[in-house]
C-alpha cells in the first residue's frame, strides 16, 4: 500500500489525500463538540480538505440519510438516538459494538460497505486511565440505555466483578443486566434512590442526559468513588455538582468525548481503531485544545 506524508512528517494511507466528507448525527445535535475535535485532528494531519459537519437526524431517519450520501463520504459519528439503528444498518459490526448493541461510528468503505464500530467503550477506558483509574472491583452504573451498555463493558475491561445498575424503571435496565450476566458479572438493577444509601464502590459512571435531575443526593460513602459523568452539556450536571460538594473526584464527560473521538479519527483515517495515527500525541493535544 502506498502512503502520503502528513503535515507532521508521518504518513497516512493512500487515498486519504482526496476530499472527504464526514458528520456527526443525532438529536439534539446543536451542542455537539465533535466538529471542533475532528476538524482540529484533520488539520493537524494535513487533511485540510476533509470536511466534518453536524446534522440533526432523529430516530428512524438514519437509513434515509445514508441512502442520500455520495462516494465522497468517509464516515459518520452517531449519537443518541441513532446508535441502535446504526447497528442494524451496518453491513459488518466489530465484536465490541455487537456486544454493546450500539454503533457510534460508521466507516463508509470505498466498496460500499458500512462498517460499524463502538468507540465509547475505549473512550471511557482511556479517559479513566488519564484520571488514574485502571482497575476496579465494584462499580455503580446510573442509567440503562445504549451508552450504559458501553459503560458496563468498560467496567468489565477494568476488572469489575460486580456492578449495581441504578435506574428509574427497572425494565429499562433489563438488557444491561442481561449483558452483565453474559459477561459473568454479579449485577442487579436498583432504584435510583439507592444512590443515597449506597455503602460505596470503586467507580460510578452516569450515562443519563446532562439536563436530568435525579432528585437524589449520593451518600457520603459513595462519593468517595471516582465519578465519570458522560454528559458534558450543561455542566456541571446535578450529580457531578453534588459529588464535588462532598469532595469527590469527577471525570468530565469531555474527557470521554475526546478519547472516543481520537479512536474515530483512527477509524476514518486508517480504517482501524487499533492503528495509531502519525504524531498521535500531537493530534490529541490539538483536539484537547479545541475543547
Amino acid at each position: 500500500m502506498t502512503e502520503t506524508t502528513d503535515a507532521t512528517g508521518g504518513s497516512i494511507p493512500d487515498g486519504a489525500g482526496r476530499p472527504r466528507r464526514l458528520a456527526v448525527l443525532g438529536s439534539p445535535i446543536a451542542h455537539s463538540k465533535s466538529p471542533a475535535l475532528h476538524r482540529a485532528a484533520y488539520d493537524r494531519l494535513g487533511l485540510t480538505h476533509w470536511e466534518y459537519e453536524r446534522a440533526e437526524v432523529g430516530e428512524g431517519g438514519l437509513g434515509a440519510y445514508l441512502d442520500g450520501l455520495g462516494s465522497e463520504w468517509r464516515g459518520l459519528s452517531l449519537t443518541m438516538p441513532l446508535k441502535p439503528e446504526a447497528l442494524e444498518l451496518a453491513d459488518e459490526v466489530e465484536r465490541l459494538a455487537e456486544r454493546a448493541g450500539a454503533v457510534n461510528t460508521l466507516l463508509l468503505a470505498d466498496d460500499g460497505r458500512r462498517l460499524g464500530f463502538n468507540t465509547d467503550i475505549g473512550g471511557i477506558v482511556r479517559a479513566l486511565a488519564d484520571a488514574g483509574v485502571r482497575e476496579i472491583r465494584q462499580g455503580v452504573l446510573v442509567g440503562g440505555g445504549a451508552t450504559a451498555a458501553s459503560a458496563l463493558i468498560a467496567m468489565a475491561e477494568l476488572g469489575a466483578l460486580s456492578v449495581e445498575v441504578c435506574v428509574r424503571d427497572a425494565r429499562r435496565a433489563a438488557s444491561v443486566v442481561e449483558l452483565g450476566h453474559a459477561m459473568g458479572l454479579v449485577i442487579e438493577a436498583r432504584p435510583i434512590a439507592r444512590l443515597a444509601e449506597d455503602s460505596g464502590a470503586d467507580l460510578v459512571i452516569s450515562t443519563v442526559p446532562g439536563s436530568a435531575d435525579l432528585a437524589v443526593v449520593p451518600s457520603d460513602a459513595l462519593a468517595t468513588a471516582t465519578l465519570l459523568d458522560v454528559a458534558y452539556a450543561p455542566w456541571p450536571t446535578a450529580l457531578a455538582a453534588s459529588w464535588v460538594e462532598r469532595g469527590g473526584r469527577v471525570v468530565h464527560g469531555l474527557d470521554m468525548l475526546l478519547h472516543q473521538a481520537l479512536l474515530q479519527v483512527r477509524i476514518f483515517v486508517n480504517g482501524d481503531p487499533l492503528a495509531p495515527l502519525p504524531d498521535e500525541g500531537g493530534v490529541l493535544d490539538v483536539m484537547r485544545r479545541a475543547l
